[in-house]
């Protein structure tokens, strides 16, 4: 249920309604099934979103589990990530790396932080890091045409993790933005009132000619290969 209510996150979007496809062997336990159904509400709730519907059936294979989700997002709000402008400055949400330790099995959509974001300041680009920021930062740079020069050293670290699990690791969950370099003052002056407990980190900026600390960017998750 989280996943594609992150995908929301990327966009300043609410999500509103669920769909639940499951899909089981018949030999499922019925109490078993009845957690999963009590972790998909206690999950859609803390994000304010209804189990409307969906399909149950059976199968001989592996359990199937799929989630999609509706909703809307107000046209002055909504941010995808082709928007990125040369001199914007990124930041990132949270701490980096930490998935093959499980982290990604606890995340937050941060929806509430992205609507924040989007009401009080000039937010060009955003994305979602889902497979890791050394896949979904050139992706957002391929999609707005730009570049982009950040400091490694700056990344914020989940503990235990070094450089390379915040680069590659994937599942992180947390937002990639390219937002107006005459909002950084303020941007970063407010944010901690506002969000006490999560740090938010300048981490780089979008240029013309990418350059990654002098080091080779690495890879995240690149699904299929």
């Amino acid at each position: 249920m989280m996943r594609p209510l992150s995908d929301f996150a990327a966009t300043s979007a609410l999500p509103q309604f669920a769909l639940v496809t499951l899909i089981v062997s018949r030999q499922s336990e019925a109490e078993w099934v009845k957690k999963i159904y009590r972790g998909l509400r206690r999950a859609a709730a803390r994000c304010g979103v209804s189990i409307v519907g969906g399909e149950t059936s059976s199968t001989p294979g592996p359990v199937t589990i799929s989630i999609s989700v509706a909703g809307c997002v107000e046209k002055n709000r909504f941010v995808s990530r082709r928007g990125a402008k040369v001199g914007d400055d990124l930041f990132v949400t949270g701490r980096l790396g930490g998935a093959l330790r499980e982290k990604h099995l606890r995340f937050v959509p941060r929806i509430a932080e992205s609507r924040w974001l989007t009401e009080n300041f000039s937010i060009h680009a955003m994305i979602d890091l889902s497979d890791g920021l050394g896949a979904d930062l050139p992706r957002l740079a391929r999609a707005s045409k730009v570049a982009f020069d950040i400091d490694i050293q700056k990344l914020p670290l989940s503990r235990g993790c070094k450089v390379e699990d915040a680069m590659s690791d994937g599942e992180d969950y947390e937002l990639l933005f390219a937002s107006s370099p005459r909002d950084r003052d303020r941007l970063q002056k407010s944010w901690p009132k506002k969000f006490p407990k999560l740090p938010l980190t300048r981490i780089g900026s979008v240029n013309r000619q990418s350059a990654i600390g002098n080091r080779q960017l690495f890879r995240g998750y690149v699904h299929f290969q």
